[in-house]
């Protein structure tokens, strides 16, 4: 398993880092949206549909259109802010359903299936067009791959301090390898990335600037660990062990993408509000 999930990894990367660097913003768009349309058909194995192909290719469909009307409306421009405003609301409200499954269960995960066709229609066309934002900024290439980064450092702190100094759970009903010491080992690691390397990349020299960057990046990394810990329990209260088996070791494109469709709507929305975009 070890050994599927470092070649899976080994050709993913260099696959993502030369679409980032090189591709036009267009082309990005146009390739993450035929990821997103994997995960459209993933998420609706959490609403249940499994054996119910023509509504999961109705929902496929669904998606296309939502993220078309997205890239050619001025949601892909001057209203991106009001439209990512609710979204990331929603990923900070989110741990009042994690705390409710906790204490419920399995029905404590579930919500009503208009709610998740809606929930999983904003979350991919969120998360690509934020894509594009950043990706459209000066520089964008570099600030796109400084959050990519920022989650793979709330990951990997959280597992190594989780592996040498875990002790408390931190949501043992839903992540049970998921530590209270291993999260705070996370957003440690994102604090040291977003000080090495946020000022560069943003192009920062104000101390106050540099300091509401790195707020911003921990906040972040709180509402990734969210996005994680909601796929987890979307999959425990369908009795999923993973989203999908496109991924040799790793699952569906949920399992690896599950923090950062929470990461970037927030941080393209923080960067606006604290006028470093």
């Amino acid at each position: 398993m070890l050994m599927q999930r470092v070649l899976t990894a080994l050709v993913l990367l260099p696959l993502l880092l030369a679409l980032v660097w090189f591709a036009p913003t267009p082309w990005l768009f146009l390739v993450l949206g035929g990821v997103g349309l994997i995960m459209a058909w993933e998420w609706t194995a959490f609403m249940g549909w499994a054996g119910r192909t023509p509504q999961r290719l109705a929902y496929l469909a669904a998606t296309a259109a939502l993220l078309a009307a997205t890239w050619y409306s001025p949601v892909n421009g001057p209203w991106l802010g009001y439209a990512l405003a609710p979204v990331v609301l929603v990923w900070f409200l989110l741990p009042l359903r994690l705390r409710a499954y906790a204490h419920g269960g399995a029905d404590g995960g579930r919500i009503a299936t208009p709610w998740m066709m809606a929930g999983g229609l904003l979350m991919i066309a969120s998360s690509l067009i934020s894509v594009a934002a950043l990706h459209g900024l000066a520089n964008g290439p570099l600030k796109l791959l400084f959050v990519l980064f920022l989650v793979f450092a709330a990951d990997t702190g959280a597992y190594f301090a989780g592996r040498r100094f875990g002790r408390r759970k931190l949501a043992p009903a839903i992540s049970p390898g998921k530590t209270v010491e291993g999260a705070l080992g996370g957003l440690a690691l994102c604090a040291v990335w977003a000080l090495a390397a946020g000022s560069w990349v943003f192009g920062l020299r104000e101390p106050g600037a540099i300091a509401a960057l790195v707020g911003l990046s921990l906040l972040v990394a709180v509402v990734s660990i969210v996005g994680d810990l909601t796929e987890s329990m979307f999959k425990r209260s369908v009795g999923l062990k993973d989203s999908g088996h496109i991924l040799p070791g790793h699952g569906g494109i949920l399992d690896r993408v599950d923090s950062i469709v929470a990461a970037l709507p927030t941080m393209v929305l923080g960067l606006r509000l604290c006028g470093l975009a």
